[in-house]
């Protein structure tokens, strides 16, 4: 097996190129995307049945075979082909033949046909948390309210008040919900741009206009989100460069004419609406100006300024196309040359954000930061057992193809029914399972771990002696977010004082794009994680990306370790590690920051010293 620096390793700083892992990790896709895809529609369709007010029994009957298909193990085409799918309570004839028309066509036509009839917006409605499919067609029905323009007016105007189920409160949680979705309006995950972003330097490195291409501004810098693609390229023929970029497949030539604007006499920006809605701006200079460019739109705004002032203190000014003294550009043929013209050192990208970067490249006291090779082994790992899409063998295997010395499984605990939480029995069973596969595997440590709820006290939901059981414990919140700050972080606080508990898991709640984290004292959880040697956890979801960037480097200054984990609910989850690692270097985070960077040896003791 390759080492896993070889298998992760890519160019430095830049986006994951989908085209290697896909090479790597053949084994994470193909038929399990085709569930996914099955799964999707299905439960879209259940969507769309409840919000036209079908028979209840009727919707419920796609979510409940959706479900069974997240739990399904084994060949799902093999399953439909020979029709023993069929032998699987929850499956009726009806529901089987609709499975099939997706598998053989990848669409559904009775959910294209209820997409006709159903205003486009009620389904846009539903990203606001807490409004569910009932309300939105007591909405609709009552109002003719069809979207969440339509809606938030409607609020303004005191009308859903008087409505049933509904009242001030009800009310006031919508616009403060429409408030924060209007906020990350335009933005986008940083898994999506940054998949996007690589397509497009793949194509641009095998165009023989291209002298140097990188991605550059939010997405070069690992920002959680994201709210376009900017890509840097030095060549000698601007025009013809931006057609064949144009002629891209991934181009939307629709929407995209070739939208070209002269910032600079030395630059030319073009852009351009990709085919899945994303907006790239293509910046084109000659090679001598690329470097400037590049820094220059690397860094955030604040960032901009401060180096701009560090220059203007040493008689310079740093821009777009240059680092001028007395009228003459200083020759530089990258950025790291442009850092040592400054008195600085080289200052890595995701630092780019004016949080001390810069006073602490000109003392030469940087942080190393930490990089994908380092992560050793992963924790918060779900499988079939709760609600994962794949069986723990699938998910030992994918770890040990990825060349990780371990992985931690940690499926939900029991008070997460709707997540089908571990009974003790259940526990028992997979504890029994595990010990089975780690014969199966020895080249690979298989730890058991649970994700256990923090109850609205801060007890967890097993008793002690279950507790015990496992190698690690993840205690997170799941319930009851509209507590005080106060409430809240006493809660959380009270779950971290349990000798069983290892991780803090994401830590703020947060759902990117969908909803705030809860309200939460971030640097008292710190402290009592300090006090009481608990990991505190940087979920690595791309919807997550939780304890957010800013803490972590609070979190690093308190002498707190973090883990980078996945909460993978799917082989592909397993991936996820990549977009942890960004934001902890957005945190300033190093090797030795990070628990999941130890070996083997060093993990196990470790968690057995916990």
């Amino acid at each position: 097996m390759r080492p896993r620096s070889q298998i992760l390793a890519g160019a430095a700083n830049e986006a994951i190129d989908p085209k290697r892992l896909d090479k790597e990790n053949q084994f994470l896709h193909g038929k399990e995307k085709v569930k996914e895809n099955i799964i999707r529609l299905l439960e879209e369709l259940a969507t769309l049945l409840e919000l036209k007010g079908e028979n209840p029994f009727k919707s419920r009957a796609y979510t409940n075979a959706a479900q069974i298909l997240v739990q399904f193990e084994g060949d799902l085409g093999e399953a439909i082909q020979d029709r023993s799918l069929l032998n699987h309570k929850g499956i009726g004839k009806a529901i089987f033949e609709k499975i099939s028309e997706i598998m053989a066509t990848g669409q559904l036509s009775a959910l294209e046909k209820i997409r006709t009839e159903t205003p486009p917006g009620l389904l846009g409605m539903l990203k606001i948390k807490g409004l569910g499919t009932r309300k939105i067609r007591t909405i609709y029905q009552k109002l003719g309210v069809k979207d969440i323009v339509e809606l938030e007016y409607a609020c303004i105007e005191n009308r859903l008040i008087a409505l049933p189920g509904f009242g001030k409160k009800t009310q006031e949680m919508i616009q403060e919900k429409i408030s924060y979705l209007k906020k990350v309006e335009g933005l986008l995950h940083c898994h999506t741009t940054r998949v996007e972003g690589e397509k497009f330097l793949l194509a641009l490195r095998q165009n023989k206009r291209v002298i140097r291409v990188s991605v550059s501004g939010a997405l070069r810098r690992k920002s959680e989100l994201v709210e376009d693609i900017d890509l840097v390229v030095s060549s000698e023929d601007p025009s013809a460069l931006a057609d064949d970029f144009c002629a891209l497949p991934e181009i939307d030539k629709e929407i995209t004419g070739r939208g070209e604007a002269k910032t600079e006499s030395t630059r030319k920006l073009f852009s351009f609406y990709t085919k899945n809605r994303m907006f790239v701006n293509l910046h084109i200079v000659s090679d001598e100006q690329f470097p400037y460019l590049l820094h220059d739109t690397t860094g955030s705004k604040a960032y901009r300024k401060t180096i701009s002032d560090r220059a203007g203190t040493m008689g310079m000014k740093v821009c777009s196309f240059g680092l001028i003294l007395e009228d003459h550009i200083l020759p530089c043929k990258n950025e790291e040359e442009i850092f040592s013209t400054l008195g600085l050192d080289y200052i890595e990208p995701e630092l780019r954000e004016n949080m001390g970067e810069v006073e602490a490249a000109a003392q030469n006291v940087l942080p190393v930061l930490v990089e994908e090779k380092d992560i050793r082994g992963i924790f918060h790992v779900h499988s079939h057992y709760s609600d994962g899409a794949s069986s723990l063998s699938e998910m030992v295997e994918a770890a040990r193809r990825l060349g990780y010395e371990y992985i931690g499984i940690s499926d939900h605990s029991q008070t997460a029914f709707y997540a089908n939480g571990l009974k003790k029995d259940r526990v028992q069973k997979q504890h029994e399972e595990i010990d089975q596969l780690q014969k199966k595997f020895p080249e690979i440590r298989i730890f058991k771990g649970i994700e256990s709820d923090i109850l609205p006290d801060g007890a967890l939901d097993y008793d002690d002696h279950t507790l015990s059981s496992f190698d690690f414990v993840i205690a997170s919140v799941h319930s009851n977010f509209n507590m005080s700050e106060k409430d809240m972080t006493q809660r959380i606080v009270h779950a971290m004082r349990h000798p069983s508990v290892t991780f803090l898991g994401h830590p703020t709640g947060r759902i990117l794009l969908s909803r705030e984290g809860y309200p939460v004292n971030i640097p008292e959880i710190i402290d009592v994680a300090r006090q009481h040697g608990v990991v505190i956890e940087l979920n690595a979801s791309p919807y997550r990306l939780d304890l957010d960037w800013r803490s972590c480097k609070m979190a690093k200054e308190a002498g707190v370790r973090l883990s980078i984990n996945p909460d993978a609910h799917g082989i592909d989850g397993l991936s996820n590690a990549t977009f942890g690692v960004g934001i902890a270097r957005k945190g300033w985070l190093t090797k030795e920051d990070v628990i999941n960077t130890l070996p083997l040896e060093e993990i196990e003791h470790f968690l057995n010293e916990k």
